[in-house]
């Protein structure tokens, strides 16, 4: 069976936030002052802001400014997930798929992947549509749904998604194809994915 690799992709080009503190937190994060962002996103996180906590997850993830800590990670990435925070789905997710401070919970995985690829998350759209592809962490195996995800995901670009649809494409037939390709136009961010295609399913 081949090894899926779930990748957290370390973000630098934060969004500012209108909440006040947070555009100064991640200034000075982008700007690699860890200990000013620390101070910034600290008591924003606490106080329940989703953008800060995902910050101050990633700072514990890749040990900066702190002490790299994978449970304080998941903790915090966890607070800004349940808020919706696609971002720290998508970590969420990646952290049940490896049992990186938690339990192995592939089911825990999927459930986060698709929350954040239902609103539109590129990597977690990848990451989806390889476990469709290869049948893994309870996935059905269907050509069409991983090929779907992987335009999704392609067109936020996702190089990886780009290749895996050229891939998967040269084993597929024209309808399947077909299917794939109008279940992506057909799909807008924030609806729910399709589990199952027509004619993609044990291929």
């Amino acid at each position: 069976m081949k090894r899926i690799m779930i990748a957290i992709v370390a973000v630098f080009g934060l969004h500012v936030s209108a909440h006040a503190g947070f555009a100064e937190g991640a200034t000075a994060y982008n700007a690699r002052n860890y200990p000013l962002a620390l101070k910034e996103i600290t008591p924003l996180a606490k106080a329940g802001n989703a953008e800060a906590q995902h910050l101050l997850g990633l700072m514990y993830y890749m040990g900066r400014g702190v002490v790299r800590d994978y449970k304080q990670a998941f903790m915090w990435h966890h607070k800004a997930a349940q808020q919706g925070k696609a971002d720290a789905q998508y970590v969420v997710g990646a952290m049940y798929y490896t049992g990186n401070a938690v339990l192995q919970d592939q089911k825990q995985a999927v459930t986060w992947f698709r929350k954040a690829a239902e609103q539109g998350h590129a990597e977690a759209q990848h990451a989806l549509g390889l476990m469709y592809r290869y049948h893994v962490a309870g996935m059905p195996q269907d050509v069409v749904i991983a090929y779907m995800l992987w335009n999704l995901a392609a067109a936020n670009g996702n190089a990886n998604a780009t290749e895996q649809r050229a891939a998967v494409s040269r084993q597929m037939t024209n309808e399947q194809i077909e299917e794939a390709q109008a279940l992506s136009r057909n799909w807008k961010p924030g609806m729910p994915l399709p589990t199952a295609s027509r004619t993609g399913g044990n291929s």
